[in-house]
């Protein structure tokens, strides 16, 4: 079955966030990392990669947290 992509605004209100969130970080590449496609001019998210974010974002305790970053640094 074909993922369903959203559009910014979908995107963002499924994950809580401003929608200027999702654009500046794909602007900067620093925020929030999901990621996305681009035709021409069009952005959209697969929801298949926001419930991942959402997945790889959910922590039990603040020390779960420190030990993903730490991870991701090296």
């Amino acid at each position: 079955m074909a993922d369903r992509l959203l559009d910014t605004k979908q995107a963002s209100d499924y994950l809580n966030v401003n929608d200027k969130s999702l654009a500046n970080s794909r602007h900067t590449g620093t925020g929030i990392q999901v990621p996305y496609i681009k035709m021409g001019k069009i952005v959209r998210y697969k929801l298949s990669d926001l419930q991942s974010y959402i997945e790889d974002n959910t922590f039990h305790h603040t020390g779960e947290a420190k030990e993903v970053s730490n991870d991701k640094a090296r």
